[in-house]
């Protein structure tokens, strides 16, 4: 029995996915090996590669301005690359802070050199909101940002309006969730591990013309030129995860019926939940503001941590796994990525319902 995987990442995937995975393993592609076996210089795979580049920027409406990579190191690597490229010393960037992990951004681009400025913050709030007013820099290189919060549950429903200067998101945890209009942005990284695939890749989309900004004489590997000119293959890219991230591209497109559709799936989920929360009398508590609420990260409290570990060892005994709250707050945490269906999010509001029933 397959448990319900409620986890923050690595996260759920796409159960037809995860069939074709298997059904694949001994023979790819008439191969005669698995896609693991397989070197990325042959033919089948470099064209494996293309095919998801291109099935990528179709389900996101991108047309030729838009260029994917397949890196690796995660979004933590990316902290650092994108000050190391496009942080010129002297030039400010602006970082709007609104948890854990745009918090690591921020202090990575410190210890890179760059000249980064707080534009935001909602710690003193412990970080229950997105902001909505910023104090931009005069003249700022980029606006960095982290679009859905994993950590603390929170998302920006639109991002800022007439930015002074391009926008750099980190869209780890809501990648593909949603359709989303990226005019204002040069770059966006997201890890695979939450709805694209398997820890290990980095998808990255940038505009050609704003890597042709960045710092001269960068590390290869640390240089977006590089990922580039050699179509992501200057190293042997994480060959498996992207031939996942390719099904689950074709999975979005042929199944769900594409971004708005799936959207349209991730709202009544987190709706269901939201409201099982709200509507519980305080015995459940949500941690984010109602309007900075994510649809993908539902966080909340039960009225003292002794109850939280008898829900969390109540739950991964009927078979629920994931519902812990990350370790830097404690707490409760539902992650309901797009591979996580209504069928899943009801059968944890029922557990929720009864677990109130019994100890509330």
């Amino acid at each position: 029995m397959r448990a319900l995987n409620f986890n923050g990442g690595p996260a759920a995937l796409p159960l037809p996915v995860l069939k074709t995975v298997a059904a694949e393993t001994l023979d790819w592609r008439g191969t005669g090996m698995s896609i693991m076996e397989n070197s990325h210089r042959a033919k089948e795979v470099v064209a494996m590669a293309e095919e998801t580049q291109a099935d990528l920027l179709s389900l996101l409406g991108l047309g030729r301005e838009w260029k994917v990579l397949f890196c690796q190191g995660g979004a933590s690597l990316q902290f650092a690359m994108i000050p190391l490229n496009f942080a010129p010393e002297g030039e400010t960037c602006d970082y709007i802070d609104t948890g854990l992990w745009s918090t690591k951004a921020y202090q990575e681009a410190q210890i890179c050199g760059a000249k980064a400025h707080l534009a935001a913050t909602s710690k003193a709030d412990d970080y229950t909101y997105i902001p909505g007013e910023f104090n931009f820099s005069a003249k700022p290189r980029y606006i960095y940002l982290t679009s859905n919060n994993t950590v603390r549950g929170t998302q920006w429903a639109s991002f800022p309006k007439n930015p002074p200067a391009p926008l750099i998101a980190d869209m780890s945890s809501e990648f593909l969730s949603r359709p989303l209009d990226l005019s204002d942005f040069v770059l966006v990284h997201a890890g695979a591990q939450k709805n694209v695939g398997p820890a290990g890749l980095t998808i990255v989309l940038i505009r050609p013309e704003w890597a042709e900004t960045g710092k001269k004489n960068l590390p290869h590997m640390l240089d977006y030129r590089t990922y580039i000119e050699h179509d992501s293959m200057f190293n042997t890219p994480p060959v498996f995860a992207i031939y996942v991230a390719g099904l689950t591209f074709k999975w979005l497109r042929d199944e769900i019926g594409g971004l708005e559709k799936m959207r349209e799936l991730n709202k009544a989920k987190a709706d269901f939940l939201y409201q099982a929360i709200d509507n519980s009398g305080g015995f459940f508590r949500g941690t984010a503001r109602k309007d900075s609420r994510s649809p993908m990260n539902v966080t909340f409290r039960l009225p003292n941590e002794e109850l939280e570990k008898d829900f969390l060892a109540e739950a991964k005994k009927v078979g629920m796994a994931g519902l812990n709250g990350h370790r830097s707050v404690g707490g409760m945490r539902a992650s309901i990525y797009n591979a996580v269906d209504m069928a899943a999010v009801r059968t944890l509001v029922e557990f929720m319902a009864e677990f109130q029933r019994k100890r509330g």
